[in-house]
């Protein structure tokens, strides 16, 4: 079967496993029913930007043409950097999406991908934003009323915790299994400035998320598809938004957003 369109961001429901849908064209295609079976994924040189649908030349922060990139709420500084956001102020690119995307709860978590790493998300975005970071375990700390709370926090928690995620060792499931969720959520209220308390929550369930992966790789190498236009192999599973194959080889499906391609099993 061939499918044809422009890549977006697979969507997930947390089952065990984890279930993946990736639309092309008007094709939704459940990629677990992949997982086995030989794939070829072809780059069609063409890009689109995933917000207006331009064609761009180059992609921009995983998918937006350079117009779209210098002018959407969804590539402002606050959406990599929370304690930028400064909505509550009044300020946005576009106040409508603020208050539907930072003037709202946000959780504040800690989560294990591959070390310990703490982050940010909206409480609408529980689990998928996990789910997304390739997260094995999560908890939730704290839940604050906006983005930039929210942000904050998490600045004064990266004094004592990662905030980034290995995704090489993501990616072969070398993840830490010793550490204990609950007790680390302890030892950061007890970090954090007495201001922050207020909004930890009581809720300590540790959320654990399988994937559908047969076998990870020993070592991985993630193609660009704009280097390697052609790509035709056996998916052995799925991962955060990486699709794993046989020969270690890995596909960053958000990166490559508003990509044209055809794909043929």
């Amino acid at each position: 079967m061939k499918f044809q369109g422009s890549l977006q961001k697979m969507s997930t429901e947390l089952n065990n496993p984890v279930d993946y849908f990736l639309t092309l064209g008007d094709q939704e295609i459940h990629m677990n029913d992949l997982i086995n079976k030989d794939i070829s994924i072809t780059y069609l040189n063409e890009i689109h930007c995933i917000r207006c649908g331009r064609k761009t030349t180059k992609s921009f922060h995983q998918g937006y043409c350079f117009p779209c990139f210098r002018t959407a709420p969804e590539t402002d500084d606050c959406i990599l950097r929370p304690e930028m956001c400064r909505a509550h102020e009044g300020i946005s690119r576009d106040m409508e999406w603020s208050k539907n995307h930072c003037l709202n709860d946000h959780i504040v978590y800690l989560a294990i991908s591959s070390g310990l790493k703490v982050g940010v998300t909206r409480i609408a975005q529980v689990p998928t934003r996990w789910i997304d970071q390739g997260a094995s375990f999560a908890i939730k700390i704290a839940q604050v009323p906006n983005r930039y709370t929210a942000g904050i926090l998490e600045v004064n928690l990266k004094k004592h915790f990662a905030d980034k995620t290995n995704w090489r060792n993501m990616l072969i499931n070398k993840i830490d299994l010793e550490t204990n969720l609950s007790e680390q959520k302890s030892k950061a209220k007890d970090l954090v400035k007495k201001e922050f308390v207020k909004f930890f929550i009581d809720d300590n369930e540790i959320v654990e998320i399988n994937y559908p992966v047969i076998e990870y790789p020993d070592k991985v190498n993630s193609v660009n598809l704009d280097k390697e236009q052609s790509l035709e192999a056996k998916l052995l599973g799925i991962k955060g938004q990486y699709l794993i194959f046989h020969d270690g080889r890995v596909l960053n499906i958000r990166k490559h957003g508003g990509y044209e391609i055809e794909l043929e099993y």
